[in-house]
């Protein structure tokens, strides 16, 4: 008795095609060709900044169009800036830390300002 068995026909391309495929979808999805800037720390701590001046009042939320106010959230942002530049002194390129020194200058200036004179975050 003999039995019937399927035969299976191997594609000899279809590795190649899978890998071409792959990498097809790996360009498409690569951050350059989303048009996100290269990650550096510069950037970060603009970004870092930009929430702050959200949270003050200073920039209107993206989302809504309106100024968001959350002072604690504000405080926190530029606390952790302030951690940043603790924890990354010496290591930064100079342009790097005169940035950072200059963005928690200017956010606790906005803060004061928004605060209305009172006392601003720490450090």
């Amino acid at each position: 008795m003999t039995e019937d068995k399927p035969k299976i026909i191997v594609d000899s391309d279809w590795k190649e095609q899978a890998a071409q495929e792959k990498e097809k979808l790996a360009k498409e999805n690569a951050p350059e060709q989303r048009g996100l800037p290269p990650a550096d720390f510069i950037t970060h701590c603009a970004s870092l900044a930009t929430q702050a001046m959200i949270f003050m009042g200073a920039i209107a939320n993206p989302m809504t169009g309106e100024p968001d106010v959350d002072f604690e959230q504000a405080r926190y942002v530029i606390d952790t800036l302030a951690m940043l530049k603790e924890k990354t002194a010496g290591n930064l390129a100079d342009d790097e830390a005169t940035t950072l020194e200059s963005l928690i200058g200017e956010l606790k200036l906005i803060w004061v300002q928004a605060q209305g004179g009172a006392e601003g975050p720490s450090k």
